[in-house]
């Protein structure tokens, strides 16, 4: 055997191996995590056609104890922030393999090059496909949701927000032009995915697509969920304001990822909502599937009286924006939840 044939075959194999892993951390995540049979057996599936190619003599050209990239790593690859972080991770590296097997395979066999192609192709598929179980992992894990209100110092609050640990925010403005808008929108997303955070647009669907925001959020007056939906194309989250039974039924039938449930108390930022008191959390606990924040004059002082009515996550204002320390603020919030509220649910998802 050459020196370029041995080398051919050291490629091929170390990246069918790179792959094959990469391919079975994200079917554990897909069985086990999601317990979704059609996604594990997606996973399972362009595994074994890995194997079918993974022929003995490219493994006897494997020669670990002598490859330099066996002591290369990176700082990002010591540690994992979550579960989405792994299996993101783990999709790109089994993506990144399949692009080297399908251009070196081209040397070596023709159709094993078409076929790592189209593996490459379906992979892409199951990213997308993940993107909603991402997403809605990332919201059963977020208990405390910031909503803004207009501020010149809305980049620094919300910043100091995320750096006391918020997860989730939503950038509300009803009376800022278009430009503006758009322009402090992109920079709240990019922060918010700095952070790991996630971010959602009030209203505005053309806005969050136009900065890839996490996704929407909607009241009873703006468009249907299916409209949304088409619009922000799939993986993003679109949640919806709900007042009462009705309006809750309303956004279960059209499966909404998650509502908001208020105005639990008087709110300036609700003019002319009468409060529905703790009697629509517990109403909420019984009937709505999906995840729900309270909202509404939530803060610091009565956040304790809202988490004993059932609620597990709620959305806060004035709370925060208004906070001489918003990082403080959301630390002294977030202590008061009891466990991180993902503990006991799981998710089932089906693609859009």
């Amino acid at each position: 055997m050459t020196h370029t044939t041995s080398t051919l075959y050291r490629i091929l194999d170390a990246n069918l191996d790179r792959a094959r892993e990469g391919l079975r951390v994200v079917e554990e995540w897909c069985r086990l995590g999601l317990e979704n049979a059609q996604l594990s057996a997606q996973c399972k599936q362009l595994r074994q056609e890995l194997a079918s190619w993974h022929h003995p003599m490219l493994r006897r050209a494997r020669d670990t104890a002598h490859d330099p990239g066996t002591h290369l790593t990176h700082p990002q690859e010591a540690t994992r922030t979550d579960v989405p972080t792994v299996v993101q991770a783990n999709l790109c590296r089994v993506q990144e393999a399949l692009r080297v097997l399908e251009e070196y395979s081209k040397i070596y066999d023709t159709q094993m090059a078409a076929a790592c192609k189209q593996m490459r192709y379906q992979v892409y598929i199951l990213d997308t496909q993940l993107q909603p179980h991402h997403r809605l992992q990332q919201l059963l894990d977020a208990p405390l949701y910031l909503v803004t209100s207009p501020s010149e110092q809305l980049v620094s609050v919300v910043e100091a927000a995320l750096q006391g640990g918020l997860k989730l925010v939503q950038y509300r403005e009803k009376q800022a032009n278009d430009d503006q808008r758009l322009a402090i929108a992109q920079q709240l997303c990019q922060l918010c995915h700095q952070y790991q955070a996630l971010f959602i647009v009030n209203d505005r669907i053309d806005i969050a697509v136009a900065v890839d925001a996490d996704g929407v959020h909607l009241g009873q007056q703006d468009m249907t969920m299916a409209v949304a939906r088409q619009m922000l194309g799939l993986g993003k989250l679109v949640g919806r304001s709900t007042t009462n039974p009705q309006e809750m039924e309303r956004a279960i039938q059209e499966q909404a990822d998650y509502i908001g449930v208020g105005p639990i108390y008087e709110t300036p930022t609700k003019v002319g909502k009468a409060a529905v008191g703790h009697d629509y959390i517990r109403y909420a606990n019984q009937h709505a599937p999906m995840p729900y924040y309270a909202i509404g004059g939530i803060d610091e002082t009565n956040l304790g009286e809202v988490l004993a009515a059932g609620a597990q996550r709620v959305a806060v204002v004035r709370a925060i924006m208004n906070a001489p320390s918003p990082t403080q603020r959301v630390q002294q919030m977030l202590q008061q939840f009891p466990a991180p509220p993902a503990s006991s649910e799981s998710i089932n998802v089906e693609s859009r």
